[in-house]
């Protein structure tokens, strides 16, 4: 499935709730959309998230649904490292489990 580094911009100071996660989790999961990491910003403004997706409209409704900005979709082409094999196969087992 395509990868796509997502900046999201945030007016306020970012602060993550369980719940709020919870939900967005399900929203993800209801369009197609699987996320596998993210940063915060020193700030707590931005982020900038890996996802997979089919397609970058896949993310925008995502967003749209959880009322949180996509204010940049890049897609790219691979990701390095040896944590990102990990996370790929925890969001297929996570999204097999809730299947």
């Amino acid at each position: 499935m395509p990868l796509f580094i997502i900046e999201r911009n945030f007016a306020e100071q970012l602060e993550f709730e369980s719940d709020g996660v919870v939900a967005i989790t399900k929203i993800n999961g209801d369009v197609g959309v699987n996320w596998l990491f993210s940063f915060l910003s020193a700030d707590k403004r931005k982020t900038y998230c890996l996802y997979e997706a089919k397609d970058p409209e896949a993310i925008r409704e995502a967003a749209r649904r959880a009322n949180v900005p996509a204010d940049v979709i890049v897609e790219v082409s691979q990701a390095y490292g040896a944590a990102i094999g990990g996370l790929r196969a925890q969001a297929s087992a996570g999204a097999a489990t809730s299947s």
